[in-house]
């Protein structure tokens, strides 16, 4: 042996790049933590915005129904500095969707359903128009034809580039 101790690896150079650590571009620079109530609260907004959407606590959570069915689970509100995640079925785009590193299938069994969960941190920026994309997919996919109509020209399109390719055949 040379009589020197090996280096100790530093935190920075054992943390995995920024695009596999959180929510990849949505992530800022700076690694202060954000308050995330903002972005829960406009997340709550647009998924009771739908056409009889209600809002509902089941196990102490928060979550928004149509026709008596969760489209969406938006969890506990965030407190100061702490994380924020939700839950939605997505039918068409779940394969996209696990793509993202702040992405994984909804424990319970319903990933098998094409649930998908979406965790973020304090130090993470949540990609809002993806997550609202994802409500309105959601929604669609839960709501009766009647409801699931009517946003359809009102909301923005929730399908994938994949699966907008697949379906011209």
């Amino acid at each position: 042996m040379s009589g020197k101790t090996p280096r100790r690896p530093t935190a920075r150079s054992t943390r995995p790049p920024a695009h596999l650590r959180g929510a990849s571009s949505a992530r800022g620079r700076s690694s202060a933590a954000h308050d995330l109530r903002p972005v829960s609260r406009a997340l709550r907004e647009f998924a009771l915005a739908f056409p009889e959407a209600t809002e509902d606590f089941p196990w102490g959570e928060r979550v928004a129904k149509v026709d008596g069915k969760v489209f969406v689970f938006l969890g506990a509100d965030p407190v100061p500095g702490g994380p924020m995640g939700l839950s939605v079925k997505l039918p068409s785009s779940r394969d996209d969707a696990l793509d993202l590193p702040f992405a994984r299938p909804t424990g319970y069994g319903l990933g098998k359903s094409g649930w998908v969960t979406a965790r973020f941190g304090p130090a993470d920026r949540p990609p809002l128009e993806i997550l609202k994309t994802w409500i309105t997919e959601s929604y669609r996919a839960i709501a009766p034809m009647r409801l699931s109509a009517e946003t359809r020209d009102s909301r923005p399109n929730s399908l994938s580039r994949r699966s907008r390719r697949e379906r011209r055949g």
